[in-house]
């Protein structure tokens, strides 16, 4: 029994020193900057790229500081908030209350009639088609059911 534990600890303190055999990378090979290539690639590789060199500047002017990027649009579908879609429906004429961005009852029952009238499914939410139906409204004067 002294033999077993005694090649035990002989095998966990080889295996603490020499590690698992996997060469560790230098901070320098680890801080060395990719070309855009090497990273398209990297993603798609599993194995690791091979060195290249940086990418060099090949413009020469700079960039106006009065160009601005615009923002690009959201992913996905659009999602109105609560007080646009209070809003369309003041303006279309289904809902009394105040436009405060609170979602209660009177809101609900709003979404529901104007769902009906409109001939889309009753279910209270504020899905893509009751969304096209009911931003036209958004933007209109208040009308009157």
């Amino acid at each position: 029994m002294r033999k077993f534990g005694f090649i035990i600890l002989v095998l966990a303190v080889s295996v603490c020193v020499f590690g698992c055999g996997k060469k560790q990378q230098t901070l320098e090979e680890m801080q060395e900057p990719m070309s855009i290539e090497a990273l398209s690639d990297a993603g798609m590789q599993t194995a690791v790229p091979e060195k290249t060199p940086a990418i060099q500047a090949t413009t020469t002017a700079p960039m106006p500081m009065e160009q601005k990027l615009e923002a690009m649009p959201p992913q996905g579908p659009y999602k109105p908030t609560t007080v646009q879609i209070q809003q369309a429906l003041k303006n279309a004429g289904y809902y009394a209350g105040n436009v405060d961005g609170k979602k209660g009852p009177k809101t609900l029952k709003a979404i529901e009639d104007f769902q009906k009238a409109s001939g889309l499914a009753a279910d209270g939410k504020v899905g893509p088609k009751t969304w096209a139906e009911l931003s036209k409204h958004l933007n209109m004067p208040a009308e009157t059911k």
